[in-house]
């Protein structure tokens, strides 16, 4: 099963299972980790399931064929505190093979990679 890693605020480093087909955000909650706490359950409705992808990670988790965050992520990343270049929802992120060893950090991180 692929695994990934979240970085919490204090620099701890947390590696889960990552079941295929689950995005970032539904494996957050599988695990636990309550600084995600995705409200909206996932329909791109909201922003607490920010986080900051580490820039090896950025590419392959965009969308495929696509550039950058799609507008309407882009237009709810707006709502997150702290947003930066590395800023996605993980609720848009979803767990595919090669995404296996994934690392994003949780909100209010303030050095994650």
């Amino acid at each position: 099963m692929p695994k990934m890693t979240f970085v919490r605020k204090t620099g701890e480093r947390l590696t889960v299972d990552a079941p295929l087909g689950l995005s970032v955000m539904e494996i957050a909650q599988k695990h636990n980790i309550r600084e995600i706490e995705g409200a909206c359950g996932g329909s791109l409705a909201c922003a607490t399931c920010h986080v900051y992808v580490h820039p090896d990670w950025w590419q392959k988790c965009l969308p495929e064929g696509e550039s950058g965050r799609t507008e309407s992520e882009e237009d709810m990343l707006d709502l997150a505190f702290d947003l930066r270049k590395s800023s996605r929802l993980s609720c848009q992120i979803f767990m595919r093979e090669d995404l296996d060893g994934l690392i994003v950090a949780l909100p209010g991180t303030k050095e994650p990679f």
